[in-house]
């Protein structure tokens, strides 16, 4: 029965990673501990080979469909292998309590963080969207553009300023959220996808069908780097791990489906409101297990 019930589980996270892109740790950790039984340790490690193998499976369903940013998920998977190295460290010295105290206020503020930020993200795009239909109705044309001359050059160096500190500020943003997220997926064994897909849209400006498909590269790379860190160390438990990420992989691919015809702001508040379901329940655990 245990090795069905994790097949059912597995299902459930396996479609929430193929759809939003992550999110799959933060229902894993938690069915690990409350529906099978585990410690929180074992369930932080479990957690994170089951992401690892959902994850790798999700890129490579989409290799053909272009929706990966290969140079911005590379980035953060490279910044993040030292920190998940620390962050699994860490792991092994925090008592249980905190472990699940932290991974539900960390679940929380992303959730709100991210209904905030996509309802502002909304109403901008409605603005800007109606900005564009009144200049056109009104016959509005595009300013005009400044001919070659002898100052092209100098305009040319002052535009190319801006620019490279335009390309300054996205390494420091990829460098910033790559190392927090790989510390935080080595130390909670989430895998980060929770905070890798708001931290692609909201600061790194993509879409959310490609912040979905290169956070599943991001944590193909952490997962990989926390279990090194792992190693020696490892209490797995194969007959709940491998019919749970037999079958996650199948709703992975299916959760794919799902996510091609759901809109970008559909996603968004699904994926807020999942976070919010499964951070109130395991901090409310939490807090009377003390």
């Amino acid at each position: 029965m245990t090795g069905v019930l994790a097949g059912a589980l597995g299902l459930v996270v396996g479609l929430v990673i193929g759809t939003l892109g992550g999110g799959g740790g933060v229902l894993a950790v938690p069915a690990l501990v409350y529906a099978l039984g585990q410690d929180a340790r074992t369930a932080t490690t479990g957690s994170i080979v089951i992401v690892g193998i959902i994850s790798a499976a999700g890129v490579l369903a989409r290799l053909r469909g272009r929706t990966i940013d290969w140079r911005t998920g590379v980035g953060f998977g490279i910044v993040g292998v030292p920190t998940a190295w620390a962050g699994s460290l860490l792991n092994r010295a925090v008592p249980q309590p905190v472990l699940l105290l932290s991974f539900a206020a960390l679940t929380l503020a992303i959730a709100v963080l991210m209904l905030v930020k996509g309802g502002s993200s909304e109403q901008h795009a409605d603005g800007a969207a109606v900005v564009a239909e009144t200049g056109a109705a009104a016959g509005a044309e595009p300013a005009p553009r400044t001919a070659g001359g002898p100052g092209t050059a100098g305009a040319t160096a002052v535009l190319a300023a801006p620019a490279r500190r335009s390309v300054a500020r996205r390494i420091g943003r990829i460098v910033a959220a790559g190392s927090v997220v790989g510390f935080l997926t080595g130390f909670l064994g989430v895998g980060g996808g929770f905070l890798v897909v708001p931290a692609l849209t909201m600061l790194m400006g993509l879409s959310m069908p490609a912040a979905i498909g290169t956070s599943l590269l991001v944590l193909t790379f952490n997962s990989i780097s926390s279990m090194g860190a792992r190693t020696g160390h490892l209490d797995l438990d194969w007959a709940v791990i491998g019919p749970f990420a037999a079958v996650a992989v199948l709703g992975a691919l299916g959760g794919k489906l799902v996510a091609d015809r759901m809109s970008g702001a559909a996603l968004n508040r699904t994926f807020a409101g999942l976070l919010v379901v499964v951070g109130l329940f395991v901090g409310v655990q939490s807090l009377l297990a003390l």
